[in-house]
């Protein structure tokens, strides 16, 4: 009976990581369909209006606790961080390809790892440091610098990789005291505050249907934050992060038939070493049972 227990939690962990996946393709899809219309940091901002309307049940319950000013600014640190990469991520999406902008996100995890042992005093062990060289590997596949064009959405995403790892790292160090609901719904009124004077100074007025759509990311990616919690709550992570990997395919077959993205196999493959990087590291310290605090994880910009 544990045995197909197991075989079931398994299961579970990886279909719900399959429809995590399917989340977040819909939410980069809705994105990329809305353009550049709207300018990047405003398009954002009306996303995390959306957001915070989401998490209006819990706000009596965020201010319940007594917090000092350090750790409030901590929060604003956090939020802030994961404004500017937001404001990146929306900018490279209305540039560059859903396959390009997918596998670039993969290379956030390896700068986790690389601040938790710059910031956080983890040890780099040997294999990090060789699931780094390859990931970054990965990322040279990907963008082939002196064979193409490297754009500015290029860089605007690899830009997004720090970001977000200073706001996973931020959240690492708060999770010891805070409640994860708070930590979550901190984020979302930070980033929104954070977003607002990017916003305010390019305004333009959108239309009824944009901001529709833009309500429609606020929802995809809170369903796809609450999915890919049940799948880590359901399975290791080390079986269901090489299923995360599947949001590449998803995104490239959305671009390509959507969009009209030309199929690049240098993006699938690049694509392909940093998660390999990743699922690795992630099987050996699973492997080895160590009890690091910040192992390579999936990080999130919506």
């Amino acid at each position: 009976m544990e045995i197909i227990k197991e075989k079931d939690n398994v299961f579970a962990g990886i279909s719900w990581m399959v429809v995590t996946g399917l989340m977040f393709v819909a939410v980069t899809g809705i994105v990329r369909h809305v353009g550049s219309e709207i300018p990047a940091a405003q398009a954002a901002f009306i996303r995390y209006l959306f957001g915070l309307i989401i998490v209006l049940p819990f706000l009596r319950r965020m201010f319940l606790k007594k917090r000092s000013i350090y750790t409030y600014s901590i929060f604003a640190i956090r939020g802030f961080s994961h404004a500017l990469g937001v404001i990146l991520w929306f900018y490279a999406m209305a540039r560059i390809t859903l396959a390009e902008v997918t596998a670039i996100g993969y290379v956030s995890p390896i700068f986790v790892t690389l601040g938790a042992a710059l910031f956080l005093g983890e040890k780099l062990a040997l294999r990090r440091i060789m699931a780094v060289l390859i990931a970054f590997l990965g990322a040279l596949i990907i963008l082939r610098p002196g064979f193409r064009e490297i754009e500015i959405g290029h860089f605007a995403q690899l830009c997004t990789a720090p970001l977000f790892a200073i706001s996973y790292l931020l959240t690492k160090f708060m999770t010891k005291d805070e409640d994860p609901i708070v930590i979550v719904g901190m984020l979302t009124i930070f980033v929104t505050l954070g977003l607002a004077p990017f916003a305010i100074m390019q305004w333009v007025s959108p239309s009824l249907v944009e901001v529709a759509w833009l309500a429609l990311v606020a929802v995809f990616a809170t369903g796809g934050h609450y999915t890919m919690t049940r799948a880590l709550n359901a399975a290791p992570i080390m079986v269901t992060q090489p299923v995360h990997f599947l949001q590449l395919v998803w995104a490239t077959l959305l671009g390509l038939l959507i969009f009209s993205e030309p199929l690049d196999i240098y993006v699938i493959l690049g694509g392909g070493v940093i998660i390999s990087a990743v699922t690795f590291i992630s099987y050996r310290e699973a492997k080895l049972n160590l009890k690091s605090k910040t192992p390579p994880v999936i990080v999130t910009k919506t």
